[in-house]
């Protein structure tokens, strides 16, 4: 039997990649930790707007966190030494936990950079407005 998607229409041409990036995205699983918002900072007159996450990522030091780009995903990975063997608690309610938070950006998008302050992780993303262009099609006879 043949699977019917929202993109099986033939009128939807090349919407292939479309589906299967949908389909990443519902199977990865998020836990929920650490928590992350995401906002939209307007542009000024002239510039795109951008984008920003923020992560909470408290006890975190700049060295214990890794941020890449590769395949139009943005990774944010979170590590930190587990030093309790150089401590005695007698509670212990915050654990060395590690994480990773992935994001799917869009074609075009850009990472403009990240700032820790205050226990939050804030990555700065823009997409430039793409240009608008109409281009004239030949047609060739093959008579």
């Amino acid at each position: 039997m043949t699977r019917m998607t929202p993109f099986s229409s033939p009128l939807l041409v090349g919407f292939d990649e479309i589906e299967r990036l949908l389909d990443r995205v519902s199977k990865s699983g998020s836990d929920g930790y650490p928590p992350y918002n995401i906002e939209r900072m307007r542009g000024g007159e002239g510039s795109p707007a951008r984008l920003r996450i923020t992560v909470a990522v408290a006890g975190f030091r700049p060295d214990d966190i890794d941020i890449t780009v590769e395949d139009n995903e943005l990774v944010i990975r979170g590590r930190q030494p587990d030093d309790a063997a150089q401590r005695d608690f007698l509670h212990r309610g915050i654990a060395a936990r590690q994480f990773q938070k992935t994001f799917v950006l869009a074609d075009g998008m850009e990472v403009l950079g990240a700032d820790l302050k205050d226990g939050l992780l804030s990555v700065e993303l823009v997409r430039p407005d793409p240009e608008r262009t109409v281009r004239k099609v030949k047609i060739t006879s093959r008579d």
